[in-house]
């Protein structure tokens, strides 16, 4: 069994916990997990950047709670705090406003009209009721038919109805992210994964997505075969029969291509994860663009972690090679790394995006948005690998919504 820590930080329900300076979000965090996860102090500001905990909250199961620095921090290093709270605010599944002196104010507002925008379940805790009268924020909580809890983190009262209203909520985003191979294979099936095994692969483990696909499929009572791409033929011709499904690493995928049947349905781990993280059409009509770069053109590398980058590192180093050797073009590559996305991307031609394996569905999809609101062709690093190398309609062939690249 997997254990709490282990669930990636990618699969987990994301719970924000929002509002102004001093209103006492942490002491509301530590008493909902039952134990100190946040700094607790009277001094307002003590939070200064978002803090990531895990906890496990049933039925939502493996969650992140993330303390927030208030939204309503001062001067040039509180805007810059207010800048990473509003980020939490997009990415989150679900959004706490918690308020601690009874009243509601344009901070709250702020808060409300963001995660509302994106449908966002919201619960506004009106705490520290043990010594602030909360009419004045209730009444305006009421007018706008919000869920809420009164809550004390010195009486502890209030504290259970809220987790048991966060225990009911429903249309949680982060719960809505699909199998990722559900639709694809059925009981009994066996799925081969080629991964191989070079500078790139941790010594003795697996990379996640590797993990996690493995498990999607024991999940869906299939069988895995685990082989490098050296083995594959030897493993093809000792099965009785082929293969519900082959998954490669990106890339090898020429190779191993050209060693599976057409019969054998053939994808990459990279793009099952564009299918289940985002919008795999959005990703398959950006890569189109590679074909239309220009000598001098900016790509953005969109890194969602930071992670020490090899000398043969596949996004920093491999895909910039290839692309400009497939295109024959000069082109100017910058890499973002983190889980925050650039706010200047209108000047860049093409954002090549990782599989995302660290950060959830609402924070990929965000990604999205926010290049098709600006203009901005998106892809990710599979995706162009397998159209770079010439095999992309047949990678994208298991998938109904985009089997056919026009």
């Amino acid at each position: 069994m997997t254990s709490l820590n282990e669930t990636p930080k990618g699969m987990r329900v994301a719970i924000a916990f929002l509002g102004r300076r001093n209103a006492g979000k942490s002491s509301v965090l530590n008493a909902l997990a039952g134990y100190d996860l946040a700094i607790v102090s009277d001094i307002a500001g003590t939070t200064t950047d978002p803090v990531n905990k895990n906890i496990e909250i049933n039925p939502l199961g493996p969650c992140v709670v993330i303390d927030t620095a208030g939204i309503d921090d001062v001067g040039e290093l509180g805007e810059k705090r207010r800048g990473k709270t509003r980020e939490v605010i997009k990415d989150a599944d679900v959004g706490l406003i918690i308020i601690g002196d009874g009243k509601w104010t344009s901070f709250e507002e702020e808060i409300l009209t963001s995660l509302q925008a994106k449908s966002k379940p919201v619960i506004v805790v009106l705490n520290k009721t043990d010594c602030c009268p909360a009419e004045e924020a209730l009444k305006a909580v009421k007018e706008r038919g919000l869920d809420y809890v009164m809550t004390s983190t010195v009486t502890m009262d209030g504290i259970k109805e809220l987790k048991e209203k966060i225990r009911a909520l429903r249309n949680v985003p982060g719960l809505d992210s699909p199998s990722l191979l559900g639709d694809l294979i059925k009981a009994g099936d066996i799925v081969i994964l080629v991964v191989p095994i070079d500078t790139g692969a941790p010594k003795g483990r697996l990379i996640l997505p590797q993990v996690q696909t493995i498990r999607d499929i024991l999940d869906n009572q299939a069988g895995a075969l685990v082989v490098k791409e050296t083995e594959l033929t030897g493993a093809l011709k000792k099965l009785a029969e082929p293969p519900a499904l082959i998954i490669t690493d990106s890339q090898v995928v020429r190779q191993v291509a050209a060693a599976v049947p057409e019969t054998v349905p053939l994808t990459t781990f990279s793009t099952i994860f564009s299918r289940f993280k985002g919008d795999l059409r959005q990703l398959v009509e950006g890569v189109k663009t590679i074909d239309k770069l220009q000598d001098g053109d900016l790509i953005l590398i969109a890194e969602a972690c930071t992670h020490h980058a090899m000398s043969d590192d596949i996004g920093r180093v491999k895909i910039p090679r290839w692309m400009e050797n497939y295109t024959g073009k000069k082109l100017q590559f910058t890499v973002a790394a983190g889980p925050s996305f650039p706010d200047d991307i209108e000047k860049y031609s093409l954002i090549l995006q990782c599989g995302g394996c660290t950060i959830s569905r609402t924070a990929y999809l965000n990604r999205l948005e926010t290049a098709a609101d600006k203009g901005i062709p998106i892809t990710n690093y599979g995706v162009a690998i397998s159209y770079i190398q010439g095999v992309l309609p047949r990678i994208i062939r298991p998938f109904p919504e985009v089997k056919k690249l026009d």
